[in-house]
């Protein structure tokens, strides 16, 4: 008998535990040994609900994405609370933070992102650079963050920002993108004062156009969270106490300063590459793989995630340059997981791979949804085109006084970018229409009508059809919904449990929530 693929998996967060999860088949037959290495001593959990954990508005349980007592009775080994620290490819194993080497066959990195820590007088030693020398705390500078001070990343802390919220502290949010603005609102639901620090002149910039972000900080302020647009931060000041020194406020550099009891980055996000770098893989802003998920550089050393950067060899410019950047959403990365498994499965079973066992170089446009009560802001595509522009078809609505704006944007009769703030119903609508890459309705100008009181008079076609996909992250469909709501299920999170549906970014509860009702 020959002995079975041993497989390393460096990396145990969402992505890595769905990897785990989908390899179990090949691990309990026998055909597979396992070994996942990760650094937090807490089963793998979804960072997209971090916030809402950290503000009360979610429990622990819901962030469970691993059944890691399921995957040890299978065989697989998990190790929790250890790090990989380098690889050696030429003798092919891992060393760990323990002092063990891993022996492995094929190596997947799953090392996912760390927040970026902004340039500021103050957190210069908590900075880290990427090609540092991979260590037991890679995550850290010569510092850790100063008393106060989180990226909200992870459950240490959401401990840290709790007991703020529950206080009704105040809480200072440096960053104006999704991630930003969606902790920002949260946490003054909860009852914190928020003021949210940007450069530019509206919020989620990258997301929106300019009258978009004009009308999402309109009802941002009505919701209680002060907004400090155009403002460049420059230090981080504090204040000693009897415990050391802890987080005081903020410097601008137009001399303004804003106080507050704790401060959250919300400034980005970059690859974990320290080690991919060590070991003389390829790198640009990710580990580079290509459509097999496998190195540029090594043929059994392999890459999913937040850390993995897909393009072709081809796609290198004149001096090895090459664009783009890791998706940095949960749905490619369980997508990634779940090819490369089936890659592995077939492999330790000794057959060919199929066409499943790999992905797209380019990930299919989705929309940017804001999670947030009472304020529904969605954005795909490129919308930049203006009413003007000889080579699209342009439609704007503005109305302040509802906080509602809606830009579409039509070229050779496809929806190619679209833009819906204060409109739920018209916003979910064209979602569906942009993801599927359809047509705006015959009649433009219904989509407004669709959140009209009387909106039940509304005809607009129904692009719900069985195979609509409803959750992108998990890549599921209306008719794979109806199945679970048909077999007893009336809720979104017994959906979930039964489809996965919702489980991913929380963005399609809504639409399930439709097809429940």
């Amino acid at each position: 008998m020959s002995r079975p693929l041993r497989i390393v998996l460096i990396g145990y967060g969402p992505v890595g535990a769905r990897f785990v999860e989908e390899l179990l088949p090949a691990v309990a037959a026998g055909e597979a040994s396992l070994v996942a290495v990760g650094a937090e001593d807490e089963d793998a959990y979804n960072r997209v609900l971090v916030a809402e954990y950290a503000v009360g508005a979610a429990s622990r349980d819901r962030l469970d994405v691993a059944d890691t007592a399921a995957a040890r009775a299978a065989g697989a080994e998990i190790r929790l609370s250890e790090t990989a620290v380098a690889i050696d490819r030429v003798r092919q194993r891992v060393r760990t933070s323990a002092g063990d080497e891993l022996p492995y066959d094929r190596l997947v990195l799953a090392t996912g992102s760390r927040a970026n820590i902004p340039t500021l007088d103050g957190l210069e030693d908590t900075r880290r650079g990427r090609d540092a020398a991979p260590r037991a705390e890679i995550d850290r500078g010569r510092r850790p963050l100063p008393g106060g001070v989180v990226a909200l990343r992870d459950l240490a802390d959401a401990d840290l920002v709790a007991p703020v919220v529950a206080a009704g502290g105040a809480i200072v949010v440096l960053g104006a993108g999704v991630l930003g603005m969606e902790f920002a609102l949260l946490a003054a639901e909860h009852g914190a004062q928020v003021v949210v620090v940007h450069h530019g002149p509206t919020p989620m910039a990258r997301n929106l156009d300019e009258p978009g972000g004009r009308m999402l900080a309109r009802a941002v302020r009505a919701a209680g969270v002060g907004m400090a647009p155009h403002a460049r931060a420059e230090s981080v000041g504090f204040r000693d106490t009897g415990l050391g020194r802890v987080f005081d406020g903020v410097g601008c550099a137009d001399g303004t300063y804003i106080p507050g009891d704790l401060l959250v980055l919300s400034c980005g996000v970059g690859p974990r590459v320290e080690l991919a770098l060590a070991a003389g893989l390829a790198c640009s802003a990710g580990v580079l793989v290509d459509e097999e998920l496998r190195s540029w550089s090594d043929p059994d050393v392999f890459a999913i995630g937040d850390c993995a950067q897909v393009a072709a060899p081809e796609d290198a410019d004149a001096s090895g340059r090459v664009g783009g950047a890791p998706s940095g959403l949960i749905g490619p990365g369980w997508r990634q997981a779940a090819a490369l498994a089936r890659r592995f499965r077939a492999e330790a079973a000794g057959a060919a791979a199929g066409a499943d066992a790999a992905v797209a170089l380019r990930e299919r446009p989705t929309a940017v949804m804001l999670k947030a009560t009472g304020i529904d802001v969605v954005a795909g595509g490129d919308h930049a085109a203006e009413p003007w522009d000889a080579d699209a078809e342009v439609t704007v609505w503005l109305d302040p006084a509802r906080a509602a704006y809606l830009k579409t944007v039509v070229r050779e009769g496809v929806l190619t970018g679209f833009v819906a703030v204060g409109l739920p119903q018209a916003g979910a609508e064209l979602t569906l229409l942009f993801e599927r890459g359809a047509a705006l309705p015959a009649e433009p100008s219904a989509l407004l009508r669709l959140d009209a009181a009387d909106a039940g008079a509304v005809a607009v076609e129904d692009p719900l059809g069985p195979d609509a996909t409803v959750c992108w992250c998990n890549g599921v469909t209306a008719g794979r919904i109806g199945e679970a709501v048909a077999a007893g299920c009336d809720t979104v999170e017994c959906v979930g449990r039964d489809t996965r549906a919702g489980t991913g970014c929380g963005g399609c509860k809504g639409r399930i929530a439709a097809i429940l009702a």
